[in-house]
């Protein structure tokens, strides 16, 4: 896919279209990276870390957690 580096302000700007921001899994106002290396540019999504609450607030599970026996000893564990 190609594109135009365009005015935007005191800056210059490319367009991203729709089809390769949901490839990337990017949407409007995700923070991005971008670099140079041997002479390309790289646009690399940063990743947001989330707290453990927010962790836990997006987990979903239907399984039941429950005991299990895994037999007699047969060496010396300690009990």
């Amino acid at each position: 896919m190609y594109t135009t580096i365009q005015k935007w302000g005191n800056s210059q700007a490319v367009r991203l279209p729709k089809a390769i921001l949901e490839r990337a899994s990017l949407k409007e106002n995700d923070k991005v990276e971008i670099r140079v290396q041997d002479g390309n540019l790289l646009i690399i999504p940063v990743k947001k870390h989330i707290t453990l609450k927010e962790r836990i607030a997006e987990y979903h599970t239907d399984s039941q957690c429950g005991e299990w026996d895994t037999g007699k000893p047969t060496g010396k564990e300690v009990f």
